[in-house]
């Protein structure tokens, strides 16, 4: 893999996930009890052979640098290896990034000094497990500028992506971004294929294309919106089938854009199913991050006598329970949860304590937040709306560090 470079895209301001990304770019959002978001695209990475990684950061970078030095610091430069994190330079001009294909632009100057042959795009904000080995073979092999991972989607979730056409031998022809008319597969009238943000360009192609974009006043400098169909008019673009061929990850063919409150919600619950959709269990394609060193969790009885249970829910290193229920729900490190306190469909980040008492359901409370003893969240929206933000499906969010009156 000394011939290709991967270019993670983590610069984006993340607003429809306030405010989980209040003080914190969407990437190092907590996920699953004990990963952040860019674990999942960093992990995919490592396992296939890229360890030439650029993570192109911006808004909030802090928490996510730190993250990177704390949680993979682990390449090494004597073997070419590395992951650096690289905010705006301003090389190009006195702009921050201006959108995906302009981060790239302003460091082509990093791009040109890697020798690389085949340079991979990536999000850092995407939740799922891929070989990026059968896609990077099937590049190569056609002499493609650029090969976009594409999966099939009902046609009436269509209309969020970039939408592909493309001929039985996977040229694209085609390509929409966010069609309010999604079109849809001739062999399956209900699906279309749609593209996962994934990108692999030959680096000439690359390189061309952004040059000619940055003359052009008009562009909005975005690989859906301006390079994609340039290229397609212009050189050979092709599909790569998520999941076509196995690789050495297992196939759940599990991707999620968690890119709002209610998509995190539900990707976070997807891991508490009998059968979780993405497998994280694979014992060779483990998804690394950085973990505290806390005690074992615990579920302990308290001293009126009420046992602390946890059912159906995922409990990180550290958590006590005692005395309190905790269903269906994600307790990340060093949560505390006191006697009497009911908890369910929720979600709980780093250093939550909850009352005596306490009553929650369908909330995400951000870290180092206690909740008072006897307080109720997700009973009462009308109450909760004056305090907290609400999604479109009900999710109350308490926000990091919040202090109740």
């Amino acid at each position: 893999m000394q011939d290709t470079l991967t270019v993670i895209l983590a610069g984006g301001m993340g607003s429809r996930l306030a405010p989980l990304t209040q003080d914190r770019a969407k990437p190092a959002v907590p996920f699953g009890g004990k990963y952040r978001i860019i674990d999942f695209t960093l992990s995919n990475c490592l396992h296939s052979g890229l360890r030439r990684l650029l993570v192109l950061t911006q808004y909030k970078s802090h928490s996510l640098q730190k993250h990177l030095r704390d949680g993979w610091s682990i390449f090494n430069p004597e073997l070419g290896e590395y992951i650096t994190a690289v905010p705006p330079q301003m090389r190009k001009g006195d702009a921050w990034y201006e959108g995906t294909a302009d981060a790239i632009y302003q460091n082509l100057w990093l791009l040109s000094r890697s020798e690389a042959k085949h340079v991979v795009v990536l999000s850092g904000d995407h939740i799922y497990r891929m070989d990026y080995q059968p896609m990077l073979k099937q590049h190569k092999k056609t002499n493609a500028a650029l090969t976009i991972a594409c999966m099939e989607v009902p046609a009436q979730e269509a209309s969020a992506f970039g939408v592909v056409g493309a001929e039985a031998d996977g040229r694209i022809v085609s390509f929409l971004e966010k069609p309010a008319d999604p079109p849809t597969l001739a062999d399956k009238p209900n699906k279309s294929l749609v593209s996962m943000g994934i990108y692999i360009f030959s680096m000439e192609a690359l390189v061309e294309a952004l040059e000619a974009d940055a003359d052009i006043d008009t562009s909005s400098h975005d690989f859906g919106h301006d390079i994609i169909p340039k290229l397609i008019d212009a050189q050979g673009v092709y599909a790569y089938r998520f999941g076509s061929e196995e690789g050495r990850v297992s196939q759940d063919v599990y991707w999620r854009d968690v890119g709002t409150v209610d998509s995190f919600y539900q990707a976070n619950m997807d891991l508490l199913d009998p059968v979780p959709p993405i497998d994280l269990y694979q014992d060779d394609w483990g998804i690394r991050s950085y973990e505290q060193q806390r005690p074992p969790s615990r579920t302990v009885p308290s001293v009126t006598g009420n046992q602390g249970i946890s059912i159906n829910s995922i409990v990180a290193n550290g958590v006590v329970i005692s005395g309190g229920s905790v269903q269906r729900s994600i307790l990340s490190s060093n949560v505390k949860v006191s006697d009497g306190a009911t908890i369910m469909n929720s979600i709980l980040f780093d250093d939550v304590k909850i009352g005596e008492h306490c009553e929650l359901r369908n909330c995400i409370i951000d870290k180092h937040v206690t909740v008072p003893d006897g307080t109720k969240i997700g009973y009462d929206i009308q109450a909760d709306r004056e305090r907290f933000t609400i999604s479109e499906q009900g999710i109350v969010v308490v926000p990091e560090g919040y202090h109740f009156g």
